[in-house]
């Protein structure tokens, strides 16, 4: 791939978040003459107008490429060092460009929380990628690199004090300000209806060890309705990424061969606060997420305004619990809308430090966090907005 003509390339530059994706490497890489990157999509009309919206270059160059063309996909990958993907549902669209990528070398990052699709994927590409040397990452965005590296560092922090890592640590989501987009929506729908069809692919959604093929390790909290928690003091209440997030961290685990250990627990949800009150929030979440499930939910395309995703935010703490209960406690925060304003640095900042920061990493099947580690923690903070610290 060294005489490939781009680093980058957008697909689904039209669609809403690929519109924020592209909106920031032309506002944030405009001075820098040795990324080259393109925009991708179905309609060069439409291509061209979003690249007068966001105020990138008038000679950014433009792609045509459609899911349902290969040759089209051929031909884009061919042109480009990697693809940033964020044309979902994935279980729908996905599947030409991550086999065009695994085949010709050519590194892959998208947003997928389709956890079926993702296993079907491994199983399917792994050998071909590690072959090739394409270096294949799912879940770039708010799912879930915050939680996947929150994990990380709260286990780098247990072994700094305990002098090895922790067998339980717990995710919990502080704050959380943000609103859906409608490719967010349209993927969980395209995802439970192809499980209501298929009862092998019901089963990968409830399994913690999804993304783990040969690997099963110990059972884990199911987190699926209000409880209080004692090492916290407070309430909590299921979290709706928490099926998606859990079983990146355990990849992750598994693909940097087990340093939390086989036995490692690891769950996810949101606290509501001490008291009853914190046990009537709880449960008023719960009856606001069953709503939402039933609901039809924006429209693919449709998603926050550029003032939501600016005034929107994230707080999340990880516990890590030693064997005789001492605790250590790490944080990850974001100053943007965590689905849209955020996940548009991350998976951009992802594919920058893929490219410029962790040339060494070989061909397979990723996580972002457990190929890029502490090189993608410091780009992270150092251009999307993202804090990683201890608390006291």
């Amino acid at each position: 791939m060294g005489s490939a003509k781009f680093d980058i390339v957008v697909y689904g530059a039209t669609g809403f978040t690929g519109q924020l994706v592209a909106e920031y490497l032309a506002a944030h890489y405009k001075n820098d003459k040795s990324l080259k990157w393109a925009m991708a999509g179905r309609s060069l009309d439409k291509l061209k107008s979003v690249r007068d919206a966001i105020g990138a270059p008038a000679d950014t160059p433009l792609i045509v490429a459609d899911a349902a063309d290969a040759a089209s996909l051929k031909a884009m990958v061919e042109r480009t060092m990697s693809v940033i993907t964020t044309v979902g549902p994935y279980l729908l669209y996905g599947n030409e460009l991550i086999a065009e990528c695994a085949a010709t070398g050519t590194d892959y990052f998208d947003l997928c929380g389709e956890v079926p699709w993702m296993r079907r994927m491994i199983d399917a590409h792994l050998a071909t990628a590690q072959e090739s040397g394409a270096r294949i990452m799912f879940s770039c965005g708010y799912d879930s690199i915050p939680f996947e590296l929150g994990a990380f560092t709260v286990q780098q922090e247990a072994k700094r004090v305990f002098g090895s890592p922790a067998p339980r640590v717990k995710g919990r989501v502080r704050e959380m300000r943000g609103t859906f987009s409608g490719g967010t929506a349209a993927s969980g729908r395209a995802i439970f209806e192809a499980a209501s069809k298929d009862p092998s692919l019901l089963a990968l959604l409830r399994d913690p060890f999804a993304l783990t093929p040969d690997f099963q390790g110990p059972k884990q909290p199911p987190g699926n309705k209000p409880i209080f928690d004692e090492d916290l003091q407070t309430w909590l209440t299921p979290f709706f990424m928490a099926n998606i997030n859990t079983r990146n961290v355990h990849r992750s685990n598994m693909l940097l061969g087990f340093p939390y250990g086989r036995e490692f627990v690891y769950d996810e949800m949101q606290i509501t606060g001490p008291g009853e009150e914190g046990e009537a929030l709880a449960k008023q979440i719960v009856a606001a997420n069953n709503r939402m499930a039933t609901q039809a939910g924006p429209k693919p395309g449709e998603g926050p305004s550029k003032e939501e995703r600016e005034n929107g935010l994230y707080d999340l703490l990880f516990v890590a619990i030693a064997p005789d209960g001492h605790q250590v406690r790490t944080f990850v925060k974001g100053d943007r809308d965590p689905g849209y304003g955020s996940t548009s640095k991350m998976i951009a900042e992802s594919a920058i430090c893929l490219l410029r920061d962790a040339t060494d990493v070989p061909g397979g099947i990723w996580t972002p966090g457990a190929a890029m580690q502490h090189k993608l923690i410091k780009r992270l903070q150092d251009h999307a907005g993202l804090t990683f610290g201890v608390e006291g």
